[in-house]
């Protein structure tokens, strides 16, 4: 992550458009590895015949990212609807593996 601490006024439109675009890049990056980890909860529950879905930890992701986004004070209702979009991603994805 760049810890770049810059004046943004100081800073001109292609640099922080670069900015973005690193900062893009390792947001889908962490979500591969997120991805990556979920498959191998995927793997783990099949072997232990276990259901796909777990309503209480998908409540525990959830209070988690509300109370990440309040940490660095973003939306958390915004935070809350991405990580609801990436559960149902990964619970599609174990489905389809079984």
């Amino acid at each position: 992550m760049s810890t770049d601490t810059s004046d943004p006024e100081e800073m001109s439109l292609d640099e922080l458009r670069r900015e973005i675009e690193d900062i893009d890049h390792e947001i889908v990056e962490l979500i591969a590895r997120r991805t990556y980890v979920a498959d191998t909860v995927a793997q783990v529950k099949e072997k232990r015949d276990l259901p796909t879905t777990d309503e209480s930890q998908e409540a525990r992701v959830m209070d988690r990212a509300g109370e990440n986004a309040e940490q660095f004070d973003v939306d958390v209702n915004l935070v809350k609807a991405i990580f609801r979009l990436l559960i149902e991603l990964n619970k599609a994805e174990q489905r389809e593996s079984r």
